[in-house]
Formats: C-alpha cells, structure tokens, sequence
C-alpha cells in the first residue's frame, strides 16, 4: 500500500485546499509550530481547510529542545496547538540540522545519547497525551545520531530525496523537496505512507479531539468501553453476536436509529459487561510475523485475521495496533 500525500508549513503561503485535493493529495502533513510555543502562522487556516476539503492531516513540530525536559513541554505545546482540530495522521517531532545548530549556540553538545533521548521524551510525551507518536529522521541522523532502539518503539518519517529509500521499516518516506501541486505556489514537500495509519490511529482509538472520549451520560459501560471500526459486509447483529450482547443494545447505545444502516470505516462503541471480556492489544514491532504473535499469545494466524481484518498474514506493519486476545 502507498499513500501519497505532502507536508506544508507557513513557507507555502496560503494553500488553495480545494485545488490540492482536487489534485489526488491523500494525506497532508501540517507543521504546527516550533520550539517553546511558536506556533505557524499558516497552521489554523490549514488544519481548518484540510478538515473542510476532507485531506486526513498529520502534525510536526519543529524541534530546538536541547534537554529532555524541553523537549517534553515541546510535546505539551504541540498538543495544546493542536487539540480542537481533527488530527488522523500521526504527531511527529522534527529534529535536524537546525536543531542541532541552536543546540551547539547554547553550549551543548548534541550526542547520539542526547538526541535518541531528545526524540524518546518528545514521543512518550506525545503518546502519554493520547496521540499517535512519530519522528522524522534521514540517513546521516540514523546513523549518526538516533539509536535504533527508536525504531522499535515509534514510527519513522524518512526523508531521503532519490528513487527509492535507503532503509527500510518506515512508516512514511518524504522522496521528494521540489513537488509541484496545483493550489500551492513553489515547490512542496512529497510523502508517501506506506500502510493505513489512519486506519491504525483511529482503531487504536488515538487522536481524539478534546472531550470526544467521554461516553454519552447514563451509558450503561460498568466494564468499560472499546470500539470497533465496521468493515464491509458487517452487520450491528453480527457484531452485537461477537461481542456477547444484542443489536438493540448496540443501537442505542450509539444512538443508531436504523440499527440496519451502518457504513464500513465506522465506529461502533461497545460496552463490555458480562458478555466480553475486554480485548488485549498489541503494537507490531519490526520483524514480527503474524505467526510469531499468534503464537505467543496463545491464539491462531486465522484468529488474529479474523479479530483485525488482515487479508494477507504476510504483510503486517511496524507501529499497527492489533487485537490478540
């Protein structure tokens, strides 16, 4: 799967949002700011348009911490930026050549210590606010400068301007610094995700707008909530089956009034009580195969297709959120 899409910031003026979804753009990576609470003078107005146009959009924030505690409150003022908007695509941290410049200004040295924790707090940080945590890195930063053990653990948005990349693993790779798109004057940013991190975020029930988690009052939930993203050919009855309760149940307490009528890519809250037991999650890391996560936790390859929707167990992603249990 590739995904194309571009990033922007307050460097491409006013975008004509209609002309760059007219243009075939799937996604849209949004700078929001950069340091201690600057905030791009073009980020309202492009995470407005994008919402209006319907172009899934991503963060980045440009970083200049030199302390894991900065780099932390950077996290925190990216959030804070961000938290009205409607956000699929993940929350990156934007650490270069720049950053590294400011830093040496300060009196500090950036180590590959240094920077690995820099990208680590930004990104716990991040996570521990409920968003989906990335960071953007290129060749040199990789092999100099961040520790592989990121990789792990976060999503990679590499950049590397050539046919193809020079690593593999990523999650979105910037090709190109010199695109050309209809309704942007001068030369863009060009991205390509590599598998559905909308999907994936939205699933793991990341991202959420300010408030929007919170259960309708009186929701009858004493074992809590999950959801679950409708797929073709479902049905509210199936689902209710799979989960232990009924089609009623689920119509009213999503507040369906043709429990017949459900479209795929929708969520479906499901209150566990009696009925399920709650469902146990896990984060594929690099190098994981389906086999190798059915066995561990104890279930099948046919099980876990069935539980996440995987038509083929031989491609899965690092950073996808599945059910395992």
């Amino acid at each position: 799967m590739s995904i194309q899409g571009i990033d922007v910031s307050e460097f491409q003026g006013r975008i004509n949002w209609d002309a760059v979804k007219a243009a075939d753009v799937q996604f849209a990576m949004i700078r929001a700011g950069y340091g201690a609470g600057s905030v791009d003078v073009q980020f309202r107005r492009n995470a407005q348009e994008c919402g209006r146009v319907g172009i899934p959009a991503g963060i980045y924030w440009f970083s200049y911490a030199y302390t894991p505690q900065m780099a932390r409150k950077e996290a925190e003022y990216c959030i804070e930026t961000i938290e009205e908007f409607e956000i699929a695509y993940p929350v990156c941290m934007d650490f270069e050549a720049d950053s590294v410049r400011y830093a040496n200004s300060k009196g500090v040295t950036v180590t590959r210590e240094l920077a690995t924790e820099l990208v680590r707090a930004f990104c716990q940080r991040v996570e521990e606010l409920g968003y989906f945590a990335m960071y953007y890195s290129n060749l040199d930063y990789l092999n100099t400068l961040l520790d592989t053990s990121l990789r792990d653990k976060y999503a990679l948005w590499y950049a590397q301007y050539n046919t193809s990349p020079s690593v593999d693993g990523m999650a979105m790779w910037q090709y190109k610094d010199n695109g050309t798109v209809s309704g942007i004057d001068g030369p863009v940013d060009m991205d390509v995700a590599y598998y559905d991190l909308a999907g994936v975020i939205s699933k793991a029930g990341l991202n959420r707008l300010k408030g929007k988690e919170q259960p309708p009052a009186g929701d009858p939930a004493p074992g809590g909530v999950i959801e679950y993203t409708v797929k073709r050919g479902d049905t509210l009855s199936g689902i209710a089956a799979a989960n232990g309760t009924t089609y009623q149940a689920l119509a009213a307490f999503n507040g369906l009034k043709n429990p017949n009528l459900i479209y795929q890519g929708q969520i479906i809250r499901i209150p566990l009580g009696t009925g399920a037991a709650k469902p146990e999650n896990y984060t594929i890391k690099y190098g994981d195969t389906l086999s190798g996560i059915a066995k561990k936790f104890g279930t099948t390859v046919a099980q876990l297709q069935k539980w996440n929707g995987i038509a083929d167990p031989n491609r899965i992603y690092a950073g996808t959120v599945i059910r395992v249990r």
